[in-house]
Order: C-alpha cells, then sequence, then structure tokens
C-alpha cells in the first residue's frame, strides 16, 4: 500500500491537469437527494474534462440503515475496503464529501498515511438532530464536526451566508463550492398537467421534520398543494393534511413535468445548505416562495419569480404574480437558471482542491 498511499499523500497537482480523485459519501443511490445528485453530476462534469473519478460508497458493503433515515444505509467497519481503493486506484485527490461511517474512514486513512483531503459540509446536523433529539446539545454536534472537518486542506460549502455561519463556530479552511442546475433536463414542458385544481403549490424534497414542510401545509391557499419526496413524516402528514396530494418520489421526465405543470414552488425550509430544488423549479419556469432566510436569500437573489417573506403565504402570492409576470420574457425565472451551470460547479471544486489557486 506504501508506494500508492505515497503517491496520494503528494495532493492535488495544478487544478488545470488531469487528476485521479476518489469521492468518498455515506449518501448515495438509491438514495433521492441534493448530495446525491450534487455528486452524480460532480463526477459527470469532472469527467467531461478530463479527469477520473471514482467513487466510494456504501453500496455492496454490509450496511445497517441510519435510525430515524431508513433510507440512508451506514456501512459497518469499511475502512479495510476503503484501503483496498486507496490502493489500487492511488489517487492524487481525496474528497470526504460526508461525515458517516465511510467518510470517518477514509479522514483515518488519509491522517495515517499523511494523505491531503477536502470535505465539504452538505448537512445542518446540529439543526437536524436538535429537531429529532431536543436532549441532545446544538454545541455537542458542533464540536464534534468541527473534529471531523479540521484536517481538511479546504472544507467546501454552498453559500457565503453558511461559510459565514460555519466560520463563527470555529471553523477554519472554509471555501465556496455552489451548486448548479442542469438546464437540459429541467425546462418547462407546456403540454404538462396534473389533474388537481389550480394554482398548483408544489414541494419537491425529503418529507422530514427538518424541512418544514407543515408551514407550508398550513397555509390557507387557493387551488392544490403537491407533495413530491419521501421520507418519515409522510405518512403522518398525509393523514394530517388529507386535502393535500402527495405523489411520492418522482425523478427524470416525470419530475420534470410535475414541475411543469405547477405555478409555484414552495421552499419552506430553514435548514438546508443550498437547496438544489430551488434551481430546478426555477429552470423549469416556476416562481418560488421561501421564508427570508440565509440560504434562500443566496441562492434566489437577483432571481425573477422570486418572493421572500416572514409570512409564507404572502410569499407564496407574490411568486405566482411575479411568475407570471415574467413568463416568457428576458427576465423569467428559467433565464436565471442558465446562469448556474454545474461546469462552472465542477471548476470551483477542482480550484478548492488546491487551495492555493483559490479566491
Amino acid at each position: 500500500m506504501t508506494s500508492a498511499l505515497a503517491l496520494a499523500a503528494q495532493g492535488p497537482q495544478a487544478a488545470s491537469a488531469p487528476l485521479s480523485i476518489l469521492i468518498v459519501t455515506d449518501a448515495w443511490a438509491p438514495q433521492v437527494n441534493g448530495v446525491v445528485r450534487t455528486l452524480e453530476m460532480l463526477g459527470r462534469e469532472l469527467t467531461a474534462l478530463g479527469h477520473e473519478v471514482r467513487y466510494a460508497t456504501p453500496q455492496g458493503r454490509f450496511s445497517i440503515p441510519l435510525p430515524t433515515y431508513p433510507e440512508i444505509r451506514l456501512a459497518i467497519f469499511p475502512r479495510r475496503g476503503l484501503e483496498t481503493i486507496f490502493r489500487d486506484f492511488a489517487p492524487e485527490a481525496v474528497h470526504i464529501a460526508t461525515e458517516g461511517t465511510m467518510g470517518m474512514s477514509a479522514r483515518a486513512i488519509c491522517i495515517k498515511h499523511a494523505i491531503a483531503f477536502t470535505t465539504s459540509y452538505h448537512t445542518r446536523f446540529p439543526e437536524y438532530v436538535r429537531a429529532r433529539f431536543p436532549f441532545v446539545p446544538e454545541g455537542v454536534v458542533y464540536r464534534w464536526l468541527r473534529w471531523f472537518h479540521k484536517p481538511a486542506a479546504s472544507v467546501m460549502v454552498a453559500t457565503p451566508s453558511l461559510k459565514a455561519e460555519l466560520a463563527r463556530h470555529g471553523f477554519r479552511n472554509l471555501r465556496i463550492w455552489s451548486r448548479g442546475v442542469d438546464t437540459g433536463t429541467f425546462r418547462r414542458i407546456e403540454e404538462a398537467s396534473l389533474p388537481f385544481p389550480k394554482p398548483i403549490w408544489l414541494f419537491v424534497g425529503r418529507v422530514a421534520v427538518e424541512k418544514n414542510i407543515e408551514a407550508f401545509l398550513e397555509l390557507d391557499l387557493p387551488g392544490s398543494k403537491v407533495i413530491v419526496g419521501e421520507g418519515p413524516a409522510r405518512a403522518a402528514l398525509s393523514r394530517k393534511y388529507p386535502e393535500a396530494h402527495f405523489l411520492g418520489p418522482r425523478t427524470g421526465e416525470d419530475l420534470v413535468r410535475v414541475y411543469s405543470a405547477s405555478d409555484v414552488f414552495v421552499f419552506p425550509s430553514k435548514t438546508d445548505t443550498f437547496g438544489l430544488v430551488m434551481l430546478e423549479a426555477l429552470a423549469c419556469g416556476l416562481g418560488v416562495a421561501a421564508f427570508p432566510v440565509p440560504t434562500a436569500r443566496d441562492v434566489l437573489s437577483g432571481a425573477p419569480g422570486a418572493a421572500l417573506d416572514a409570512d409564507l403565504r404572502a410569499a407564496c402570492l407574490k411568486a405566482l404574480e411575479l411568475s407570471h409576470e415574467s413568463r416568457g420574457t428576458n427576465a423569467s425565472p428559467r433565464s436565471f437558471a442558465l446562469e448556474h451551470s454545474w461546469g462552472v460547479c465542477a471548476r470551483q471544486f477542482l480550484s478548492n482542491l488546491a487551495p492555493e489557486t483559490a479566491e
């Protein structure tokens, strides 16, 4: 193992040179979420740029479901298999995307063999833990996260506000790695329809307590509310709000048709670190309504058809008005989405692999 690990320990070469890149993640298919989608699109773009990308994931390993997140599988004792990947692949750059058992094992290998690595902060674990286990202090979770990310050459975060927030919590070496949208896939299909009264207010995402979906479902709005996604809160919410339409998970063209048939995308989350679904909705021509939290302000700044308000109902009605006014013009929601490509996202990621070249 020594020779291959020694090669990896040299760290990434210049960002413009072809690299062998190992991405370690606990989040992977069949999960459907922003982290998985980001990593999949990142790999596609990096490969198109001439880099060789390999993923180390829980797939094919003995795993158990994460408590309260049964869709997420935690690999059990994955270190030996990871060491084989390090030895055989000899990565020139290592990126640890998540803080689960895969990420922990990769971190231990890198530290043992003095291999430079980067990490990313995708999920607000302190807030998520508090939502499920209120007796666990946020400070304890932040302390563990600081420990996990401290050895990284850079810690990649999606937005400037998240970077500032983590800096206040004592994180260092923070660098921006934004997100993109595939505007070839996500576009408006004019003939798409849903058999529900309009206007249609849409939520897409994990149906879980941290998404704050109930704040949307409680609103007094005309038309229909549609929920796309799966998660532990779906059964309870569908019983409590029988007038809402829970369509379950949708992907690919089916998802694009649901976006296109809707009028406004409602993003009630106050804890997401980015919210890829907002860009997907804009690419399909929808207005977006959200609370004025830092993530929404960062992602939607300057977006036609976007409305932020502490009164979510007011934001919804304003987004409906704005999106109808701007549709088909040069200042449409889709025109904003066209400025956010996965290619830019991949190049940002590459610059962060060599911190001395990053801004």
